[in-house]
Formats: structure tokens, sequence, C-alpha cells
């Protein structure tokens, strides 16, 4: 017997048309983002900050779009004209790792270089 819906937070269905290019993108804009399509159309709607925490789900939608950005350049060095879905999505690759840089060093040197220092016994 399925739950009751009546405590269903999401009552309204919304849908629309879009052309294949349109949804290409969007879905590699929510790959990227690792949150599900709902999730993600509902917070660019609000204007809300899409904010991407890395997991294995991120990690391999970047591999696989960059994969897919490297065999685009390679046909592109052997004569070949861009596709403008392709650099619209190296621009968003490009800010999406730029964004994962981290201003600040990190630990692990310092932390080797602190055990290589300690005294033995």
């Amino acid at each position: 017997m399925p739950c009751p819906n009546d405590h269903r937070k999401r009552l309204i269905t919304v849908g629309f048309r879009v052309t294949p290019e349109q949804s290409a993108r969007i879905n590699d804009l929510v790959a990227a983002s690792g949150m599900t399509k709902q999730d993600y159309i509902v917070k660019r709607l609000q204007c809300e900050e899409i904010v991407v925490t890395p997991s294995s789900r991120v990690y391999k939608a970047l591999r696989d779009r960059m994969d897919l950005v490297y065999r685009e350049l390679s046909r592109i060095v052997d004569g070949g004209c861009p596709d403008e879905r392709v650099i619209a999505l190296a621009e968003l690759l490009s800010k999406e790792f730029v964004g994962f840089r981290t201003s600040e060093a990190s630990p692990v040197p310092a932390a080797e270089e602190m055990l290589l220092d300690m005294a033995r016994r």
C-alpha cells in the first residue's frame, strides 16, 4: 500500500518545453552542480546561489564533460570548427575548477615537515 501523499510539501507540477540544445545545456549545468534537476531549476529561478559540493557524482560529471571538451579540442586541432555548446561547457568547467581552488595553503606539507622535525627517542 503506497504511503499517503497528504504530507507532501510539493503539491504542484510545473512543466515546460525546451529545445534539444537547451535541454543539453540544462543537463550539463545540473550534472556539474551535483544537484537534482528539480532542485537546480528551483534555485536558479529563485536567484539563489548554487553551491557545488564535491562528491563522486560531481567528479564523474566533471570528468565526462572534460572528456567531451578534450575530444572537441582534439577535433579543432585537426582543422575543425568549435561548437558553441562545447565553448560554453569549457567556460562553465573552467569557472567550476577555479571555484574548487582554495586560497589557503594545504596543511599537508606543514604536517609532513612537522613530523620530520620531531625528535626521535
